[in-house]
């Protein structure tokens, strides 16, 4: 009779879905702050929300030259 063996690997936890700046732009989550984004994200890379959101938070807290 065969035994199962137990595997001692981790479950793997889901990546969080990354987006193209194209793709930001056109979700209605960011509808007020199109102009901003426009400005902060670079064209070839690939974002999750919590980092568009950290991008937005560090630029509103920037101070005023």
């Amino acid at each position: 009779m065969a035994t199962r063996r137990k595997t001692t690997t981790e479950p793997k936890t889901p990546e969080a879905p990354s987006f193209t700046k194209e793709q930001l732009l056109t979700f209605d989550r960011y509808r007020e702050r199109r102009d901003l984004l426009g400005v902060l994200l670079e064209d070839e890379q690939r974002y999750t929300y919590d980092e568009v959101d950290a991008l937005m938070n560090d630029f509103m807290k920037g101070k005023v030259k």
